[in-house]
């Protein structure tokens, strides 16, 4: 049976040019979506990215691309929110495609997150003044 697993690479400056993605693909015979990346061989880097296929063949590929010196994270997103940073002003929530980012209540004008909704599409770190949406960097 196919599943699909959201990872995050990161590549320490020596890795970068190793390629991962080529190897899940073939070696692994998985479904690569990608997020969001930025690498190369001047720094560190990460990949943000779902993988398709048999769980068995995703928990090796995972395994294999952590013995190359790339750590895994499966369990974080890579966006966040910082709820003492919002003011309430509103101006992200035009913006967020999902409805992760909403109103609580209209008379307090108070906004939350609710991070199972979110695709990181990144529109509320654009249109945030406060910076109260981050995106991770290495």
């Amino acid at each position: 049976m196919s599943v699909t697993r959201k990872v995050f690479f990161y590549f320490p400056k020596c890795q970068t040019e190793n390629p991962v993605v080529y190897h899940l693909v073939k070696d692994y015979d998985l479904v690569v979506n990608l997020f969001r990346a930025k690498v190369n061989a001047e720094e560190e880097g990460y990949l943000v990215l779902d993988l398709t296929g048999e769980q068995e063949r995703i928990d090796a590929a995972v395994t294999w691309v952590e013995s190359q010196g790339v750590e895994v994270r499966t369990n974080s997103k890579g966006l966040s929110w910082n709820r003492d940073r919002c003011t309430g002003c509103g101006n992200c929530l035009t913006h967020c495609p999902t409805g992760a980012l909403y109103r609580i209540d209209s008379q307090t004008q108070e906004v939350a997150f609710d991070g199972e909704k979110c695709v990181e599409c990144l529109s509320c770190i654009e249109n945030c003044p406060f910076g109260a949406c981050t995106s991770f960097e290495l």
